[in-house]
């Protein structure tokens, strides 16, 4: 224990939560925003300690750590989960290694935050979750980054669909539609290569959008039938290295081995029909993430662009006055919002993960299951293997597998 570890547990802080983390690009940078604000902003049980950051190129990592906030810097990932300052192993990495990082860190007595999709394949993901449930009964908690669930507003709308505020539930519809990949000389980055990244659009900005779907229904997809087109199938190779969602490229040309947008529909446990649509190729549209919910009492419409509003319309009122009406999801009985500002200002893409630490911690210092699950990371992969499964066959309807042993296909609210 070091002096001011010492200081702080005489004086009755909280006992520091040792956080290493794996990546430092773009989401690298989102989750280390989430981890350095948490504990200012909420009243955490354990103070998360930014321990060491891991990436494979010594010079950009050490600027990372720097940059970032985190105390160290490890260019080999098993070197980070071996350190006895690291309780907790955050992955950020492409998704090929996904698997053999978390199952690493879980077995080693860690526990963990993995970013969605939660594997490439749905062999992966089985093998995580069950590495996940080992983990569980010695203590340790995993848990899979779908950000979008803490958006205030999002989780609002579960709260009231709920509480059956919609009533049954007929109709869920979900876009995903980005453009950084409408300009053919976006060169051939790793989000382009199937080995990589396992799918395209589908895993990239479908994963988010059924697990939406699920979060806020309550229930699992039971069946999809899905078009898939890669619209660019050659791509300048990476000249240079890349950052986020920009890059650049070279003359000589390679193949693009994974999805540019992904349309499917489906049908949830209760009957209800749902349309998704997923693309990277949406001229114009930056970071649209739209949904929308009609049950026989009433709808709910989110757009992410605005992210502090959500539409509400309760069809049970008087035809003359009834019509959607903007909720301001900005008061602190709002979920989250009981810490931050006054009513009326508003947060941005950034909370969602600063909501995303601050849950996590406070399952870990209460030893209660965190959400979504591993469990819950592999249902979606099922049903994004599904998607390809059935657009691979021309949009042929194509069955979800249940969890195993489940008697509902339905999900706990």
């Amino acid at each position: 224990m070091t002096s001011r570890e010492a200081s702080e547990k005489e004086a009755g802080a909280p006992p520091p939560l040792g956080i290493g983390m794996i990546g430092y690009s773009f989401m690298g940078a989102a989750h280390s925003q989430g981890w350095r604000t948490a504990g200012h902003v909420f009243d955490l049980p354990m103070r998360p300690h930014l321990a060491a950051i891991c990436g494979r190129d010594e010079t950009a990592v050490v600027k990372a750590a720097d940059k970032l906030g985190w105390a160290a810097a490890e260019t080999d990932w098993r070197d980070l989960i071996a350190r006895d300052d690291v309780q907790l192993v955050d992955i950020c990495t492409p998704g090929d290694s996904h698997a053999e990082i978390a199952i690493a860190a879980l077995e080693a007595g860690k526990h963990v935050l993995c970013e969605k999709p939660l594997a490439n394949s749905v062999a992966e993901a089985e093998a995580m979750v069950r590495a996940a449930e080992a983990a569980r009964s010695r203590g340790q908690l995993a848990m899979v980054g779908f950000n979008y669930r803490r958006v205030p507003a999002i989780a609002y709308a579960r709260k009231l669909i709920a509480e059956g505020r919609l009533g049954t539930l007929r109709h869920v519809r979900v876009s995903y539609l980005q453009d950084w990949l409408v300009d053919p000389a976006f060169p051939l980055t790793w989000r382009l290569k199937r080995e990589h990244a396992g799918s395209g659009a589908l895993g990239d900005l479908g994963a988010h959008i059924v697990d939406l779907a699920q979060f806020l229904t309550g229930e699992l997809l039971v069946g999809v039938s899905a078009l898939a087109e890669t619209f660019v199938r050659e791509r300048p190779l990476l000249s240079g290295a890349s950052a986020g969602l920009s890059a650049t490229g070279g003359g000589e040309l390679g193949p693009v081995t994974v999805d540019d947008a992904a349309l499917f529909t489906g049908r949830l446990a209760s009957g209800a029909l749902a349309s998704f649509e997923a693309t990277r190729m949406a001229a114009g549209r930056k970071n649209a993430l739209h949904l929308e919910i009609n049950g026989e009492r009433g709808s709910l419409a989110f757009d992410l662009e605005r992210l502090n509003e959500l539409s509400f319309h309760d069809h049970t009122e008087p035809a003359p006055t009834s019509g959607f009406r903007r909720i301001l999801v900005t008061e602190p009985e709002h979920p989250y919002l009981e810490a931050w500002w006054p009513p009326g200002h508003a947060l941005g893409y950034e909370h969602t993960f600063v909501h995303q630490a601050r849950d996590l911690v406070e399952a870990v210092a209460a030893g209660t299951d965190p959400v979504p699950s591993f469990a819950d990371g592999l249902q979606v992969q099922r049903v994004l293997a599904a998607v390809e499964d059935s657009a691979a066959k021309n949009a042929v309807y194509t069955p979800v597998p249940l969890p195993s042993g489940a008697s509902t296909p339905g999900i706990p609210a």
